[in-house]
């Protein structure tokens, strides 16, 4: 197993060399925003779509098409407003005056990199429109199938305090996504570069350090990395938490009871994480689909060939768990009216379930 984790290390190291290109050239664009950019990169590395959430000015966007910009490969923007329509999206069918036959006029969704430019401001008929091409990679039009490119990606943003002619996101599209990124806002010190940088005439750009046979490459390696099945428990109780709190409560006690090693300190706050966890049991209507399940793992093993490394490590899935489970969870009233956000649930389940 060492032999094969070494030889994996070499291979990361190789078909990794093009994301320090990637970062290097976003960095000349974006000051600081580290957690956004490294999302970004395992999404890209995962094959799973981004959903970014943040108030307006914190470069969403501009990230976005900085990572389009430094991978030679196709890019489309779309502007979500309330009058899109689905052909806006996908394309249609149209007629030849010439042939008297109607053909397919593919839209901007026939692209490698999809920026979706404030999503929740198109109507559902719209955002339905885009689930057979997130999740099948292909797209429809008039009875006709096409196939979408690789690499397909879909990144999205939405603004969360500007709630006027916005539209609540499909269940079904939101859990399509891999990693919900909530942006916060700069530090000081990233401010004043901010400032500095971009009060030029002339803002910077990126260029084009990779391609899309680089992409593809790299996520064959980032599927070979290597995961403990401890870890591989590990994931499914945390996800399974989720949907049964009580249960996962239980089998926390269970466990606490059978170890001997524990201070009195430490048992009473691990009863007090699973009392905690078991009141969540009327807190959340619907817990993670499988989809979470499969999407923390490669997530996982994509941020393990970001740090170089041929193994996922428990703080791996902890640092992705927020971000993959968070649009997941589907709240009660009860949660409501306590004003507990789904981060509130997540961190009560990954302080009860024990790490390997």
């Amino acid at each position: 197993m060492d032999a094969n984790i070494e030889q994996l290390n070499e291979s990361i190291e190789r078909e990794s060399a093009f994301v320090g290109r990637i970062r290097e050239q976003m960095s000349r664009v974006i000051v600081g925003q580290q957690y956004l950019i490294d999302g970004l990169l395992i999404a890209l590395l995962a094959d799973g779509h981004v959903l970014l959430e943040g108030v307006p000015g914190l470069a969403k966007t501009l990230a976005v098409k900085s990572l389009a910009q430094t991978i030679a490969t196709g890019f489309q923007r779309l502007q979500f407003t309330p009058d899109l329509l689905p052909a806006d999206v996908i394309g249609t069918m149209v007629y030849d005056e010439r042939t008297k036959e109607f053909f397919a006029k593919k839209g901007p969704i026939f692209s490698n990199l999809v920026l979706a430019d404030e999503i929740n401001r198109a109507p559902a008929k719209v955002q339905s429109a885009l689930l057979e091409a997130m999740q099948e990679r292909q797209v429809t039009i008039g009875g006709e199938t096409f196939r979408l490119e690789e690499p397909f990606l879909v990144l999205a943003t939405q603004n969360p305090i500007e709630q006027e002619g916005t539209y609540p996101l499909p269940e079904a599209q939101v859990d399509r996504f891999m990693l919900k990124l909530k942006v916060g806002y700069p530090a000081k010190t990233e401010e004043l570069g901010i400032l500095r940088r971009w009060a030029a005439e002339k803002g910077p750009n990126a260029e084009a350090v990779c391609d899309s046979g680089d992409i593809i490459r790299a996520r064959h390696t980032v599927h070979q990395v290597y995961m403990d099945e401890r870890i591989e428990q590990y994931i499914v109780d945390l996800v399974c938490a989720t949907r049964d709190p009580a249960g996962a409560a239980e089998e926390s006690r269970a466990r606490l009871r059978a170890r001997t090693d524990l201070t009195s300190e430490q048992r009473r706050a691990l009863e007090d994480g699973a009392r905690h966890l078991e009141q969540c049991a009327d807190l959340i209507d619907y817990g993670a689909s499988p989809r979470a399940t499969i999407y923390l793992t490669v997530a996982a093993k994509a941020y393990a060939f970001l740090d170089g490394r041929g193994y996922v490590v428990p703080d791996d899935v902890i640092t992705l768990g927020p971000d993959v489970l968070r649009h997941r969870l589907l709240l009660s009233y009860e949660a409501e009216a306590q004003e507990l956000a789904p981060e509130d649930i997540i961190q009560r389940v990954f302080t009860t379930v024990e790490v390997p």
